[in-house]
C-alpha cells in the first residue's frame, strides 16, 4: 500500500520535478582503508550549478570558473562558484573538453562530428579533424591533451547524429598531431569513451561503454602496446557505465561508473565509490591545489573536497613559444 501511494504522488509530480528526483543519497562507500587517505570522512557534497540539461566535459579555470558542456541545450557555460553562469557559444551537442598548451578550449562537438578548438574569446571555432582516411569521424567523445603535447580522442558511435551514416566501419581512438594527421591507436573497444593518461605518462587508461570495463595501454612514442583490461564495473541491474575519468598526482584513477565515481589504485584494486545523488557522466579536478573533483551529473555540477591532489593534462596557464 505505501508503494502504492508514493508512485502515485510520483506520477503527480511535474516532469521536471520527476527528473530532478535524487536516484539515491550521497554517501563515501569505502571498500579499502587507503580510501580514507583520499576523502575526508566528514566530506560534504556541495552543488555549484542545477537546472541544466545534460551536463558534460567539465574544465577548471585557473581564474576560479569551471567550463560546462550541456549536451541536450547545446551550450558551453561558464560556471563560478556563486551559481552564476555564463553562455559563451552555441554548438550541437558539446561533449568532451580540455585545453591546449595555449589553453585554447579543445572540443569534442558530436553533431559536427569534430575536434574543434576554439577561439581565445571562445565565441567561435577551427575544425581541426573530422575525417580519418577520407571517411567522416563517427561522434567525438572525450578528449585529453599527451605527454607529447598531441591530442587524443575516443571516436564512439554512442552520439552518432540520428539519420546520419555511419562512414567509420568501427569506433576507434586516435591521436591528432600539431599538423592535423589523425593516426589510428586501437579499435579493439566496442565504444570507447573516456580517457586519462597516468601521471608519469607511462600508462592510457580507456573505458568502453559497452563492455563496461576500463583498459590500460603501455605508451610510447605516441603509440599503444600491451593492452589489458585494468578493471571492471559491470553491475547487473545497475544503469550507469564507464565514462569520464581522471587521475590524481598518485596515479589513482578515479572513473564514473553505476552510481558514482569509483576509485581504482594505481594496481587496479577498487578503493571505493562516491554515490552521488544522480549519475555522473565526467569529473575534473580544479580549486586550490588541484584538490576539488568537480562533478557533472545530468542537470547538476557537484564539487566534492578530497586530501588528494588531482593531475592535468595540460599546464595550469599557456606556455608560450
Amino acid at each position: 500500500m505505501r508503494r502504492l501511494v508514493c508512485v502515485a504522488l510520483l506520477l503527480a509530480m511535474p516532469l521536471a520535478a520527476q527528473q530532478r528526483a535524487p536516484e539515491q543519497t550521497f554517501e563515501l562507500k569505502a571498500e579499502d582503508a587507503a580510501f580514507w587517505k583520499l576523502f575526508d570522512k566528514d566530506a560534504k557534497l556541495g552543488t555549484m550549478g542545477d537546472g541544466f540539461g545534460f551536463t558534460e566535459g567539465p574544465v577548471w579555470e585557473p581564474a576560479g570558473s569551471l567550463l560546462v558542456s550541456d549536451e541536450t541545450k547545446n551550450f558551453i557555460y561558464r560556471l563560478f562558484p556563486d551559481g552564476r553562469r555564463e553562455e559563451l557559444i552555441s554548438l550541437g551537442d558539446p561533449d568532451g573538453n580540455t585545453f591546449d598548451r595555449e589553453h585554447r578550449l579543445i572540443v569534442t562537438a558530436s553533431v559536427l562530428r569534430a575536434i574543434i578548438r576554439l577561439s581565445p574569446d571562445m565565441k567561435s571555432y577551427d575544425v581541426l579533424a573530422d575525417h580519418y582516411e577520407g571517411q567522416r569521424l563517427n561522434s567525438p567523445n572525450d578528449v585529453t591533451m599527451g605527454p607529447d603535447d598531441a591530442i587524443y580522442f575516443t571516436d564512439p558511435t554512442l552520439d552518432l547524429v540520428k539519420g546520419e551514416k555511419q562512414e567509420i566501419p568501427f569506433q576507434g581512438v586516435y591521436r591528432l598531431d600539431s599538423k592535423g594527421t589523425v593516426t589510428l591507436l586501437t579499435k579493439d573497444l566496442q565504444q570507447p569513451n573516456g580517457l586519462a593518461f597516468s601521471p608519469d605518462g607511462k600508462f592510457l587508461y580507456i573505458d568502453d561503454s559497452a563492455q563496461k570495463n576500463i583498459r590500460r595501454y603501455r605508451f610510447h612514442e605516441g603509440a599503444l602496446s600491451e593492452g589489458v583490461i585494468f578493471a571492471d564495473e559491470n553491475v547487473p541491474g545497475k544503469r550507469g557505465v564507464p565514462d569520464g575519468m581522471k587521475t590524481d598526482k598518485k596515479g589513482n584513477l578515479y572513473v564514473t561508473g553505476p552510481g558514482g565515481i569509483w576509485v581504482w589504485s594505481p594496481a587496479g584494486k577498487h578503493l571505493g565509490t562516491v554515490l552521488l545523488p544522480h549519475q555522473p557522466a565526467n569529473l575534473t579536478w580544479g580549486g586550490k591545489k588541484n584538490s576539488t573533483l568537480f562533478l557533472t551529473a545530468g542537470h547538476s555540477v557537484y564539487t566534492l573536497p578530497t586530501r588528494a591532489k588531482g593531475h592535468l593534462s595540460y599546464p595550469a596557464k599557456a606556455v608560450r613559444k
